[in-house]
């Protein structure tokens, strides 16, 4: 992945433009294949970033109805007064600086707190359990149970295209918003890679986890590693902090879909493309809230079908950052000459490497999770992309060629 973050930092310093990821894929296809690829791509990263959305939600109910397995409590919410979202907005700034001092703390306890509690109590895994021990619960070839590993890692580690989505309220994109890709993919990597052989490490055994019955059962482990209240505290930190990023991805998700509408290659583009008064692209939030709220209706009837959705936001996102890695080595491998974060003798065996590794990716995330399917067991995801790349189609062929992205627009912007 950081392979990948980098070609995508690569464009961004050339192309530092809001809802970046499709006008990257369209410049990287060349003037033939431009708009054909652009509004594949555009309609791929609107539906993986409305889903990413729409499950921090669900993510954050997940630790609340966890903690209630634990306290054995009833909750009540009340509405965020109107005032409050109005503030969030020109509090962008200061929200995110909470926000990642939230995860700079609460990975921080984690390493620290955590192995206490455990070796307090359960004790610690062997090493040979952690780094050779494995464990097939899905019912696949011993091969494809450890390929089916990449889900959740490459999962976590998509979305980093983000610095790129508002790009236009960046100062010195050019190089800030390639930086921020670039870094984010390397942070979430290498405190990821910690956080998982920690909590590898301090988990209790195999038959303790699959006695948990919370849907976020790490809220269960840490009441048995810290006790009630460390749990409490844990699980109000980690809601918390991911109801922040949460909002912050709404801001990054409503520019992207923001800049697709402006560009006409949405329906109803006309009105999502609007702004308001002060600015802010309030439709095209309106639009994420309307898909997000009808998303997560779908858990009320069926838990995998909800993972299936949940699974189709991450495919798009590898789908496309694979077909630019695939149009960078293909078709234009020496374009972007202005980029100031450049690749060098390397760019080729880098789009190479990224278009092979999202490959298998791709795979993974559309593959069964268990063994035998059933269609209990489907996973929708491949159909899921399916629909939305068909859809795309229909849009390529009724939008006129003269009111999006022409190849001399193509050429100018591609030097």
């Amino acid at each position: 992945m950081f392979i990948t973050a980098a070609v995508m930092a690569e464009i961004c310093s050339a192309l530092p433009l809001s809802g970046s990821i499709y006008i990257w894929a369209a410049e990287s296809a060349g003037p033939k294949y431009a708009r054909f690829a652009g509004v594949v791509v555009a309609w791929w990263i609107c539906t993986a970033w409305m889903t990413f959305s729409a499950y921090g939600c669900q993510a954050v109910a997940n630790y609340i109805v966890s903690l209630l397995v634990v306290m054995i409590l009833t909750l009540g919410w009340a509405e965020t007064p109107d005032t409050w979202k109005s503030r969030l907005a020109r509090w962008y700034s200061l929200v995110f600086k909470i926000a990642l001092g939230l995860m700079i703390l609460d990975f921080s306890i984690c390493v620290i707190w955590l192995p206490i509690g455990a070796h307090k109590t359960y004790g610690f895994r062997s090493a040979k359990e952690v780094f050779t021990g494995t464990y097939n619960g899905t019912g696949a070839p011993a091969g494809w149970n450890w390929i089916l590993s990449f889900f959740f890692a490459a999962w976590t580690l998509t979305g980093f295209d983000a610095a790129g989505h508002i790009a236009e309220e960046t100062k010195n994109a050019s190089v800030i918003a390639a930086k921020g890709i670039f870094a984010s993919a390397v942070a979430t990597g290498c405190f990821g890679f910690v956080t998982t052989v920690l909590f590898l490490f301090c988990t209790p055994d195999l038959d303790t986890i699959n006695s948990l019955s919370a849907p976020q059962p790490f809220v269960q482990i840490y009441a048995l590693a810290l006790g009630r209240g460390g749990a409490v505290f844990m699980t109000i930190l980690a809601a918390v902090g991911l109801l922040m990023n949460t909002s912050i991805a709404i801001v990054a998700a409503s520019r992207l879909i923001f800049a697709v509408a402006r560009d006409g290659v949405l329906p109803l583009s006309w009105w999502i493309g609007r702004v308001s008064k002060d600015g802010q692209p309030r439709n095209a939030v309106t639009v994420m809230y309307v898909f997000g709220a009808a998303l997560l209706c779908v858990i009320l009837a069926s838990n995998v079908a909800f993972t299936s959705l949940v699974s189709a936001g991450g495919v798009p996102t590898i789908a496309a950052y694979g077909l630019i890695g695939f149009l960078r080595l293909t078709m234009t491998p020496d374009s972007f000459r202005s980029t100031k974060f450049k690749l060098g003798v390397f760019r080729r065996p880098m789009y190479a490497a990224t278009a092979f590794f999202q490959a298998i990716v791709l795979s993974v995330m559309v593959s069964p999770f268990f063994f035998p399917v059933t269609a209990v067991t489907f996973n929708f995801a491949g159909v899921i992309l399916g629909a939305v790349t068909i859809f795309a189609i229909i849009m390529y062929l009724v939008t006129p060629e003269d009111k999006w992205l022409t190849p001399e627009t193509v050429r100018q912007a591609c030097p």
